[in-house]
Order: C-alpha cells, then sequence, then structure tokens
C-alpha cells in the first residue's frame, strides 16, 4: 500500500453525470484520477477516503481533444476515469442526500 499522502494525489474528484447516475444504481462510482495512478492505488484511495470496501476497479483513458484558439492549435489534457464497484452493503453518498 502507497502512504497516505500518496493516495490524496490520486482521486482528483467524483464525476457527476446522468451516465454516472445511472451507473450508481449498481452500486458503481466513478473517479476522475491521476493519469499515472493504478487500480490497486486507486481502491486503496477509496477504501481509506470512503471508509467502504471496494470489490473492482476498472480504469479508461480518454485522450484530449486539439483545438483551436485564435488561430494557434492547442491540446485538451488526457484523462482518467476510475468505475469503482463497491461489495454489496456499502454506498457512497455521491448526492448528499440526507
Amino acid at each position: 500500500m502507497k502512504s497516505v499522502v500518496d493516495l490524496y494525489k490520486v482521486i482528483k474528484s467524483l464525476r457527476l453525470s446522468e451516465k454516472s447516475a445511472r451507473e450508481n444504481e449498481k452500486n458503481t462510482f466513478v473517479f476522475e484520477v491521476d493519469i499515472a495512478a493504478d487500480k490497486r492505488a486507486v481502491a486503496d484511495a477509496v477504501e481509506l477516503f470512503f471508509n467502504v470496501k471496494v470489490k473492482r476497479v476498472n480504469t479508461t483513458i480518454s485522450k484530449g481533444k486539439q483545438k483551436y484558439f485564435r488561430g494557434t492549435v492547442g491540446k485538451r489534457p488526457d484523462t482518467k476515469k476510475a468505475y469503482v464497484t463497491l461489495a454489496d452493503g456499502y454506498s457512497i453518498d455521491a448526492f448528499g442526500a440526507e
């Protein structure tokens, strides 16, 4: 297991969208994570910060788009998403419902 300081850098944000809301019904949550993070580091970070048990982690890398702005060419950064499935009986309050 990595140190706690390293695990703070793994998870950038919880992705809240219509697609991620549909995944929440299957007890799967979508996180934006560091591009260099591996599945084990993502699982360790989620278990530590949300006090849950992780069943499975799937990751995907989205390549950044090439964009034009005022005649110059730029590129958006690549992003990595992690689909984290929790074990039965665990949940994350993603929307702050009480």
